[in-house]
């Protein structure tokens, strides 16, 4: 009798782990295997072309996170981000937050691949996620975190959207938050994804005015180290500069890891929206167990998974794009 239960706790086992393996390949949602029958070479394809082009531009990884993150805030990861304007519609490329957003040549580049490929078949909505994840991942020359696909495309893009719903480097905690919360995102997503500010680069207009004009009397933030800030006002000389650039992790700009955590406890946070970390006693919590790379890269990870499944077209919903700049 003994062996019999024994046999039947295991066999419950084994049929669950099979059913669950097999749930995460069928039904409508987003699963690891998605393109297996219909692509199976996508993710490889995609992964490829990636690697080529961080290897010679090692500041795409910040960029294509950055399109990816803008593209899901607005309708979901739904590849919005990447449709062109027309005479009749301004769409979200347009949006003063992402006129600064680069890499969509890479994009275009793997799409027509995998249309030569698999024609019709793989969403630009997926290239986003999986290009924002293979670009980070190759410093480590291996995957940082899994990426489910099966988006569809969407055939909306509006700047306006963009403007409303792209979080601003400008916002306190508070916004923050409900910025997060709108897209069923956790206080705990709001300050790991933060760590995607350890590459990449700032304008001097989007955190000048905590050099020079803070509170409209011509003073500093308070809450920015005063040598960093010193730092800062030789690269940024005026409130009006928009063009000039600064690393957003001193010395690391090009380096995925948790030193921007590091730079928050010595408030060296480059936007106001770094800072507003610091503001809130969980959040700084969170920074504070954030500061070991392993640590930092096991919840980055997670969190990524659930941004690039907010608001995603799945099944019916949505298309296939033939060109990412162009609805159908």
């Amino acid at each position: 009798m003994e062996y019999y239960s024994r046999y039947m706790n295991l066999l419950i086992v084994v049929t669950v782990v099979v059913l669950g393996i097999v749930g995460d390949c069928h039904g409508d949602e987003l699963k690891r295997c998605f393109y297996e029958k219909s692509c199976p070479l996508a993710e490889e394809i995609v992964q490829n072309i990636t690697w080529k082009h961080v290897a010679a531009n090692p500041a795409l990884p910040a960029k294509f996170l950055r399109m990816h993150f803008h593209d899901c805030f607005v309708r979901g990861c739904d590849g919005s981000v990447l449709v062109d304007s027309t005479p009749d519609n301004q769409a979200e490329k347009a949006a003063i937050p992402n006129l600064s957003l680069a890499g969509f040549d890479v994009i275009d580049e793997i799409k027509t691949q995998l249309e030569n490929a698999c024609p019709g078949k793989v969403s630009c909505a997926d290239i986003v996620a999986l290009v924002a994840r293979d670009s980070v991942s190759f410093q480590f020359k291996k995957s940082l975190w899994e990426v489910y696909t099966g988006r569809r495309d969407g055939n909306i893009s509006r700047a306006s959207e963009a403007l409303a719903n792209i979080p601003s480097p400008f916002s306190n905690f508070t916004t923050l938050q409900q910025d997060f919360a709108n897209k069923n995102l956790s206080l705990h997503d709001l300050v790991v994804l933060s760590g995607a500010h350890t590459i990449g680069v700032g304008h001097c207009n989007l955190f000048s005015n905590r050099l020079y004009n803070f509170t409209g009397k011509g003073d500093s933030d308070p809450s920015l180290n005063s040598t960093y800030a010193a730092f800062l006002r030789t690269k940024c000389k005026s409130l009006s500069d928009t063009t000039t650039t600064v690393e957003m992790d001193p010395g690391s700009s090009l380096t995925f890891d948790s030193h921007y955590y590091t730079n928050l406890k010595l408030k060296d946070g480059l936007f106001q929206s770094d800072a507003a970390l610091l503001t809130n006693h969980d959040a700084s919590d969170l920074v504070d167990k954030l500061l070991v790379n392993e640590e930092f890269f096991a919840k980055f990870g997670e969190s990524m998974k659930r941004m690039g499944a907010v608001g995603v077209l799945t099944g019916d919903s949505g298309n296939i794009r033939k060109k990412c700049t162009v609805v159908n």
